[in-house]
């Protein structure tokens, strides 16, 4: 915390320059002191590009932009610069160059000397070239690890920060309700407590780096329609209670998130970014969040566009403000002109631009960017020759070996071995056929908001940036001795069936098939997952299903590789595959690790972040249904998955034994405490994770059959057993009750410790006594996990 005790200022110094000063004195005597044109220029961004040769940034056009005159906006002031780094490819030294001058610049030309707050996107590492592309968030999921996230999302931030960066656009902590929407490569997953603890373990990295995170998209984004971008999204209040919200919640509240997006979408007829119940009552009001409340780009504009709740961009100005939104992003367009027209004739009253300001300038001197000392000059270049950009190409690594690294570790923790008959790991296989779209594809680890994929794709003569070894190189790396037959067999999604024939022949000729198959990263319809690549059904794109079926018609032992952003039904494959192995898009040290664990030198130990379907129809569903999501006998579809959530084999095996429960009955405000042993009883090292589930037999309220209320990993060495122990806060039973609030009510409880939402080992009935309880954001949110050596170890 930041101590709140004024002293003296000389009077060289003006009281919002000196950071001796409380935070509330300096930034009430700046906004007392600025024009409404000066305060309204600190609420928008203006969108970019960083100068290859270290110039000043230029103004970047985009379709749903105006022309923008940096010369005529900047003597009011800059709130914020969208994306120097991410709009175009630029060598990371003369990119900070070339947004150090142009702070310079935006400081020297107003009368206050502020800078802007840079912003970048940070999804699946930081969005630059030449930057480390890290697995996307699908897979941070699949780890169930947030400690190696939370020391990922740390790399990520100190290198924006290094450069010039002051805010990431992540975590995104969306909770999957429907697999067929292209972004569920940018999600966690389809629990909201692994999204929770994931996403702020994210948060946590970020902050810690001194980048600002930024939580999105808030709230009801995923549960848009028939799983379509930007659709109206079909929730009611007790889902977006206790399915959506609660990740926000704890990112915010344990996290110390500065920063939320709001969504685009509207719930019940009104827009998030109109939405003041959700933006301040919510989000300020009860949570006490206290930072900034920033646009989703063009979101605001929306509002007149897309929702048609203004009139003209005037009105969506006023009506975002008034809920609760401070900056527009990605650049100026309803918080400009329009907005100062609208205060000038009395439409939007200054003291709502003057309570945005407040938290906008408050996080500018938090970030000191206020102080009289601030200096453009990042750290990445300190003690460079500044006037010879020529000397700086090349000075800056962005991809270097901690990070490579942690990224290999990500890769390697979220490889999911979803079925196996023994043939994995492969015994040094005399030749492998090698097949599939992916299996030569260097861009198939890559999620669409990697830069290669999100910018790099508009620059085909720029080179990639990074190393990208396709699945053949690492497969030959690890199999040196191996012949190799690789046949493309068909497209990602184009449909042809031509060269099925020839990977037929291979694989007749091959000890093993590898069949890698799965997505292709993309934009608005030019991948088949990202950001509005949605799909009507969840089989697999264009004709990889044919040629998968075809393979498996050979007999040979078929091991069924997945590089996607989201869940396949794979149909015979389920049955039939020797072995099936996903990996959701697994960044530029992703083959290296899916070679370590088909090859055996990597045990595999990630679990499902999403359930995979059997049938490729039965959208939407995830495990969290009520017990009519179910199958039943009163309709002919079964949403059974194929692999459940949390689903994942390793190359051993355990035993989970002597469980005691220490209090069979607890009162609603009490907690319960468990112990059991899990024991490798296999001859390899291995992890097991052990996931806790909540099943409420009767409850006022339809209630999910079990949902995930805590988890811990457990490695084992061959032959060792430890002991689990766990308390479980009634807290955790707490739901949205009939009047909208969240109560634990008294009654018996199943305590379900399981390897996977389909696998539970030992269960636990238990029950709780005494009257209803209310509970409110205050609740205890985590069960307490410990090990300890089991004591016949």
């Amino acid at each position: 915390m930041i101590a709140d005790v004024a002293v003296e200022t000389t009077p060289e110094v003006p009281l919002w320059n000196d950071p001796a000063q409380t935070l509330t004195d300096r930034v009430s005597a700046l906004i007392e002191a600025m024009t409404p044109e000066e305060k309204i220029a600190q609420l928008y961004g203006v969108w970019v590009g960083a100068s290859n040769e270290g110039g000043d940034v230029a103004p970047h056009q985009h379709d749903m932009e105006e022309a923008v005159d940096l010369d005529a906006l900047l003597p009011t002031g800059l709130g914020q610069l969208t994306r120097p780094f991410g709009t175009a490819p630029v060598d990371p030294a003369l990119g900070a160059l070339s947004l150090m001058r142009t702070q310079a610049r935006i400081a020297s030309e107003n009368r206050f000397g502020i800078p802007a707050l840079a912003h970048e996107e940070c999804l699946a590492g930081f969005a630059a070239w030449g930057a480390t592309a890290y697995p996307v968030p699908l897979s941070w999921g699949a780890t169930f690890d947030p400690d190696l996230v939370r020391r990922m999302a740390a790399a990520i931030g100190r290198d924006m920060r290094a450069v010039g960066i002051h805010q990431g656009l992540a975590p995104v902590l969306d909770v999957v309700r429907d697999a067929r929407w292209g972004r569920v490569e940018e999600t966690i997953g389809e629990d909201p407590y692994l999204v929770g603890t994931i996403g702020t373990a994210y948060v946590r990295g970020l902050e810690e780096a001194g980048v600002v995170a930024t939580l999105k998209h808030f709230v009801g984004y995923s549960a848009s329609r028939a799983g379509r971008n930007l659709a109206p999204s079909s929730v009611g209040p007790r889902e977006r209670a206790d399915v959506l919200l609660p990740p926000f919640e704890m990112a915010v509240r344990e996290g110390g998130a500065r920063s939320v997006m709001h969504a685009y979408t509207d719930t019940d007829g009104v827009p998030a970014a109109a939405d003041e119940d959700l933006l301040t009552g919510l989000l300020r009001d009860t949570w006490g969040f206290d930072g900034t409340v920033v646009a989703d780009y063009f979101g605001i504009a929306f509002l007149k566009t897309l929702h048609g709740i203004a009139g003209d961009w005037a009105g969506a100005a006023g009506a975002a403000l008034r809920a609760g939104v401070d900056v527009e992003l990605p650049t100026v367009k309803t918080f400009g002109a329009p907005l100062a027209e609208a205060v000038a004739d009395g439409r939007v009253p200054e003291t709502l631009i003057d309570r945005a300001l407040r938290r906008v300038l408050t996080q500018k001197a938090v970030l000191g960017l206020l102080d009289a000392d601030w200096n453009p000059v990042p750290s990445a270049l300190d003690g460079a020759d500044l006037d010879d950009p020529d000397a700086l190409r090349g000075r800056i690594d962005l991809d270097g070996p901690g990070n490579r690294e942690l990224a290999r570790t990500v890769a390697e923790e979220a490889v999911v071995l979803l079925s196996n008959d023994g043939t994995l790991p492969l015994d040094r296989p005399r030749r492998i056929a090698l097949v599939g779209p992916n299996a030569e594809e260097p861009t198939a680890v890559l999620g669409c908001y990697s830069f290669p994929q999100h910018i790099g794709v508009h620059h085909p003569g720029t080179p990639v940036g990074i190393a990208l070894p396709t699945l053949r190189d690492t497969l030959a790396a690890e199999f040196p001795d191996t012949e190799f037959t690789v046949v493309h067999g068909t497209g990602v999604d184009d449909g042809d069936v031509f060269g099925i024939p020839e990977a037929v022949r291979a694989a007749l000729d091959a000890d093993v098939v590898v069949a890698v198959l799965g997505d292709r990263a993309g934009l608005f319809g030019r991948g088949t997952s990202g950001e509005g690549c949605d799909v009507e059904s969840l089989a697999l794109p264009g004709a990889q299903q044919q040629l998968l079926d075809a393979l498996l018609d050979t007999r040979k032992p078929v091991v069924t590789v997945l590089l996607a952003g989201r869940p396949y039904a794979l149909g015979r494959a389920v049955a039939e595959s020797a072995a099936i192995v996903q990996s959701f898009f697994p960044g530029e040290e992703g083959t290296a690790a899916l070679a370590g664990v088909l090859g055996g030198r990597i045990s595999p130990t990630g679990r499902l972040p999403v359930s995979v379907p059997r049938g490729a129809g039965t959208q939407p569903t995830t495990y969290l249904g009520a017990r009519l999501a179910h199958a039943s006998e009163v309709s002919n579809i079964d949403p059974t998955p194929a692999f459940g959530f949390g689903h994942g084999l390793t190359y051993t095996t355990f035993d989970w034994s002597d469980l005691v429960v220490h209090e069979k009955e607890a009162p609603t405000d009490g907690a319960f405490s468990l112990g059991l042993t899990v024991r490798n009883t296999g001859e390899r090292h291995g992890t097991e994770v052990v996931q806790l589930y909540l099943h409420d037999p009767v409850a006022s309220v339809v209630q999910p059959v079990q949902r995930l209320i805590g988890y811990t990993r457990v490695p084992l060495a061959p032959g060792e057993a430890r002991r689990v122990r766990v308390e479980i806060p009634a807290d955790l039973a707490s739901f949205t009750g009939r009047d909208g609030h969240r109560v634990v009510e008294p009654g018996d409880l199943e305590l379900r410790l399981a390897a996977s939402s389909t696998a539970p080992l030992l269960t636990a009935t238990v029950t709780l006594t005494g009257p209803e309880r209310r509970v409110d954001h205050t609740r205890r949110l985590h069960a307490v996990f410990g090990l300890e050596a089991a004591a016949d170890a």
